[in-house]
């Protein structure tokens, strides 16, 4: 399945990036491109979604990642969307992956979360030592992303805000 129409962020053009086996080595060439043209410019993020209406116009496909550098001027690549790969070929799953990020801070982390399209009240937070259950339900937006965090996490200590459908976490690690 290939997601034909595409939204890009920062002006960079991803290409027609395709799901499925065949694509993934399409796509490889323009990954390298994007992580290139990063180090050129001295840009330490670049995200890409698509969207695609599908089962005529009934359902959307989204699909997305997020590059970022990491230490040592490593890439890392974090997918998010409701497409995913089966062994029957790709799918679209009725829940989203939210794109998350999490920093550390020091003696705290700070976790955030794209959710648009829900309201602070249909979100739920649950925490776990170092693992942080996500989901959020509204009518037809639906996620869920389960999250290892660096280090385990004092669950009383949470502090969250949601505004413009950026969800932020701020939570204490454990001494």
């Amino acid at each position: 399945m290939a997601v034909k129409k595409k939204k890009t962020e920062d002006n960079v053009d991803f290409g027609n990036i395709e799901v499925g086996l065949g694509g993934l080595f399409k796509g490889l060439g323009g990954l390298f491109d994007v992580v290139s043209k990063m180090a050129e410019e001295g840009k330490q993020e670049r995200s890409s979604i698509r969207e695609t209406e599908i089962m005529g116009g009934k359902g959307k496909a989204v699909y997305g990642f997020s590059v970022k550098m990491g230490t040592g001027g490593k890439p890392v690549i974090e997918q998010f969307g409701n497409l995913q790969a089966t062994d029957k070929g790709t799918v679209v799953a009725e829940v989203r992956e939210p794109l998350v990020d999490v920093l550390d801070e020091g003696e705290r982390l700070l976790v955030i979360a794209e959710l648009p399209g829900v309201g602070v009240k249909d979100i739920q937070i649950k925490i776990k030592e170092d693992i942080l259950e996500l989901t959020a339900e509204r009518a037809d937006r639906k996620y869920s992303k389960e999250v290892l965090l660096p280090s385990p996490v004092d669950a009383s200590t949470m502090e969250q805000s949601y505004k413009n459908g950026i969800l932020e976490i701020k939570l204490m690690k454990k001494k």
